[in-house]
This record gives C-alpha cells, structure tokens and sequence, in this order.
C-alpha cells in the first residue's frame, strides 16, 4: 500500500529591529510543522525579499550572529562603490550570499536539529516586516 502524501502551507510575518539582525524562526516553524500534522517529509522555509534571508546556525550563542553580521559587513560593506544606487546594494549582496530559503528533512514529526542548531530569518535592510512562506511536503 502507497502512502498519500499532504502538503501544508503557512505565511507568516516577523518584524525585524534594526537594519541588520538575526531573529530566530525556530519555534515558529516547529509551531507550523506541529499544525500540518506531518510526520514524515520535507518543509522548506522561504523568504520572498530581496534583502534578507534565511539561514540555520547557531541559537544558543548570540554572538555567533554577531560575528555573521560583522563578518558580512566587513566583506560587503554597507556603503560600498555599487552600481545600485538604491542605498541597500550590500543588503541584496548579503541575501544572494546567505541564500533565500532552506529545506530541512522531517523524522517522526519533528525536525533532526543537529545541536544548537536553529532558523533565522536575516535581515539586511531593515527594521521591516517580512514575510516567511513555509512549505511542508510529507506523509
């Protein structure tokens, strides 16, 4: 007997504090996961913006995000010699570097988190109000 498999979607907002930040996303994703009732598959987190992202890292110890930002600064600076003269090129930098959504595995309802390990929405352009579009696909 084939298993059906369900899909599950869910957008929510975060409102980010500053014009860079890490806010971490990990029990409001596990939050959704929990509501889907999947107990086996894959979930995506997206993000539909072109100056933050997500990324999973460390979420015991806020000066790992710290040393992300200024490393990210440092390299990609926010007053740079851009084409774009917007005002927000290294945001659109940053983003395409940490990337726009992650995908993580799902085992028996719950997400296999290595230790310390959590979500973060990115934010490079803020304080804004983002969207977090997250996508679940499993049995």
């Amino acid at each position: 007997m084939s298993a059906s498999f369900k899909t599950f979607s869910k957008t929510i907002q975060v409102k980010t504090p500053s014009r860079t930040s890490s806010v971490d996303i990990t029990k409001e994703v596990e939050k959704i996961l929990s509501e889907s009732g999947i107990k086996d598959g894959i979930i995506t987190v997206f993000i539909p913006h072109t100056t933050c992202g997500v990324m999973i890292n460390e979420n015991w110890d806020p000066t790992v995000q710290k040393d992300i930002h200024e490393t990210l600064s440092r390299i990609i600076p926010h007053r740079g010699n851009y084409s774009h003269t917007e005002g927000n090129a290294d945001a659109h930098i940053k983003t395409a570097v940490v990337g726009s959504s992650v995908s993580l595995p799902i085992e028996n309802g719950n997400l296999p988190w290595g230790t310390w390990q959590g979500i973060f929405l990115v934010e490079f352009d803020g304080p804004r109000t983002r969207k977090v579009i997250v996508k679940i696909i499993g049995i």
